[in-house]
């Protein structure tokens, strides 16, 4: 059971406004979940949930009307639209929005880092949300982290940070077709070899346009896994770049199993590119991964 239903709603006169504004309101040390009702809208405001403010579960009214939007860029801790910093936090059916870049088509900003949502807290699920911006979108920083049947769209490093996190049944949306060059999906961020973080996509859809590198390692011992996943024609041939990492690719754990489409042939990948087993595959790309103490089921549990 939820302890608490808190609505936001812009065209209200009572209440709250804004979705800060209701977090703000949450009391610290929160113990017991909260929903924040967000009520459709553009709320045109920078988010953040502070470290202090767990079990609060942000429920819109959909994805496709429901929409935390920010023009921020430059000092990348600052400027996203969305920042999670507390543990147990569930957001659905809302999408997060950086404008700087956001749509590329109606955009004359210089491309830079840009950030939708930065996620810093353990213990985080997103379910039917939305992440758009075209560098650096989502910012899954660290933490153990479930995306279910969201969509995240970018250009270049779009899906970056050192979270262990599970990205299942997911659209990811290329936007490289502005770009001089290809894209890239993924910078991970794992720094050593017996670190648990890495980035694992699940039966997801690669679509978009422009073309575009599946990934490229942001530290020394990035890993990244395409599990069962469709790709578009969109992925270049090679796969992978091993950017800063090139002469130590073998530290690197980016790999793809049982993938299908057009973008999907390995005949012309990097030689370099992980080859796992199936037992280890298999391993990777399920909730085992993120939750050996059934933290996801009791969230959804609380949430009913």
């Amino acid at each position: 059971m939820v302890a608490a239903r808190i609505v936001v709603d812009p065209l209200t006169s009572g209440g709250f406004r804004t979705v800060q504004a209701a977090i703000n309101s949450i009391p610290s040390g929160n113990t017991k979940w909260t929903t924040i009702d967000i009520k459709k809208g553009i709320y045109r405001e920078q988010v953040i949930i502070p470290s202090d403010k767990p079990f609060i579960f942000l429920k819109g009214a959909g994805s496709e009307s429901t929409f935390i939007s920010w023009n921020g860029h430059g000092a990348i801790n600052e400027t996203a639209a969305f920042t999670s910093k507390a543990d147990n936090i569930v957001a659905m059916d809302i999408s997060f929005i950086n404008t700087f870049n956001f749509p590329p088509k109606d955009n004359k900003n210089q491309m830079a880092t840009a950030v939708a949502a930065q996620i810093q807290g353990d213990k985080s699920i997103f379910y039917h949300c939305g992440f758009f911006g075209l560098q650096d979108t989502l910012w899954d920083a660290q933490g153990r982290h479930y995306y279910k049947s969201c969509t995240i769209a970018g250009a270049v490093d779009f899906i970056f940070g050192a979270a262990q996190s599970l990205y299942e049944s997911c659209t990811i949306s290329v936007t490289a077709g502005s770009l001089n060059g290809p894209g890239y999906i993924t910078a991970q961020g794992r720094e050593h070899p017996n670190d648990r973080n890495g980035f694992v996509f699940n039966n997801c859809n690669i679509v978009g346009d422009g073309k575009v590198y599946l990934g490229r390692p942001w530290r020394a011992y990035a890993r990244v896994l395409f599990y069962n996943t469709q790709m578009s024609d969109i992925i270049v041939p090679q796969g992978w770049d091993a950017w800063k990492s090139t002469g130590q690719e073998n530290q690197l754990s980016l790999s793809e199993y049982k993938c299908r489409g057009p973008g999907s042939m390995n005949s012309r990948r990097v030689i370099w590119a992980k080859k796992l087993s199936d037992e280890m595959a298999n391993n990777l790309a399920t909730m085992s991964f993120i939750d050996n103490h059934g933290w996801v089921k009791r969230a959804f549990e609380h949430l009913n």
